[in-house]
């Protein structure tokens, strides 16, 4: 194992991509803080001392979905308790209450309605707009792209132009879940495959819109899954260029339908986190998702290769619905301070990483 440590050095130090060998041997290995010393370094040669977050809000518009995915405890059918959909003026008011904060970017996603048209969506980003046309809209996953194409009878490109044209402004990378179809096959049947997320998503990088990738990790996937899922993300990267940054996304089990879930520990999260920084190489940034991870997992994450903390959120319903125990939302300074106490140098960004303030 030394031996690999010492080959990985020089790779790091070299700026030389690691194989899919040596990613599945970090995995499977226990050096923990060694593992977290190399996407450290990793990171740094990258990114410095910086960590980056912005002012945003989420806005989860609806969690009425034609799809039972086993892993998601957000979704409902309609009729069920708890089912909810948003009328335009309730997002209206969000967005607003967001911009008076000060916050730079909406970040929407939502179940797949039954019943909503086309035109409501875009009619949803068309007032985010006329709030404030200088909120960037981050919103829907290439799962809800590609149920849009349904909707309106039109391709994925025709798609994406008339939500371009109505305001969308990048996508938040989510619905990969885990792309190998073995594992999608067992949480989320109904979900497009992973082969299509990944044509959806380069469809929407050739569109010139970039978007985040994600993971969800520790569900019944092992670590040849989450290898083979590392792997599709960094070739579509080398072919459009257009991830920002990579999100791993640590499952939470509660009020979900996966038998045998195994949930994700400290442990787990912290190596899965340095393992991503070192093996997509072509990521710029790689996220601590504090909001599934913790605050403490997700501060200690700044040693292990990470240099992005999201931000301040409010209101997040669907990690929360599965058990997250994170708080609902962080404030601007609650965020620096965590980032201060790390040893790191705290950067407010816009969404495509533009640095508004370093403080």
């Amino acid at each position: 194992m030394n031996q690999l440590f010492r080959s990985l050095r020089e790779k790091v130090d070299a700026g030389t991509r690691i194989t899919d060998a040596e990613a599945l041997m970090l995995f499977e290995s226990n050096e923990l803080l060694a593992i977290g010393e190399l996407a450290a370094l990793a990171n740094r040669k990258k990114n410095g001392d910086r960590v980056f977050f912005n002012v945003n809000r989420h806005i989860n518009y609806t969690n009425l979905c034609v799809n039972r995915c086993k892993f998601c405890a957000f979704s409902k059918e309609s009729g069920e308790s708890g089912e909810y959909t948003l009328a335009l003026k309730d997002v209206r008011s969000k967005a607003q209450e967001a911009a008076a904060v000060g916050a730079t970017e909406i970040h929407i996603v939502g179940g797949l309605h039954p019943e909503l048209p086309f035109d409501f969506y875009l009619q949803m980003l068309r007032t985010v707009k006329e709030v404030s046309g200088d909120l960037h809209i981050k919103a829907f996953t290439a799962v809800e792209i590609d149920y849009f194409t349904h909707l309106a009878e039109l391709t994925i490109p025709q798609v994406i132009e008339e939500l371009k044209a109505a305001g969308l402004d990048s996508l938040p990378g989510g619905g990969a879940e885990i792309l190998g179809q073995q594992v999608r096959d067992k949480i989320c049947p109904e979900k497009i495959s992973g082969v299509r997320w990944l044509e959806v998503t380069e469809m929407v990088h050739r569109a010139g819109l970039k978007s985040n990738a994600t993971m969800l990790f520790g569900h019944l996937e092992e670590y040849r899954d989450r290898v083979e899922h590392l792997s599709l993300l960094r070739e579509l990267q080398d072919r459009t260029g257009g991830f920002q940054t990579f999100i791993p996304l640590a499952f939470q089990p509660d009020n979900t339908r996966v038998p045998g879930a195994k949930g994700v520990g400290g442990v787990d999260a912290l190596k899965t986190l340095a393992i991503s920084r070192l093996y997509l190489d072509n990521f710029q940034h790689v996220k601590a998702y504090w909001v599934m991870l913790g605050l403490k997992i997700a501060q200690t994450a700044l040693c292990f290769g990470v240099n992005d903390l999201d931000g301040t959120v409010v209101e997040e319903k669907i990690g929360h619905d599965a058990g997250a125990d994170s708080p609902q939302a962080l404030s601007k300074n609650g965020i620096i301070e965590l980032i201060r106490k790390a040893g790191r140098s705290p950067v407010e960004r816009d969404t495509l990483y533009n640095e508004l303030k370093v403080y």
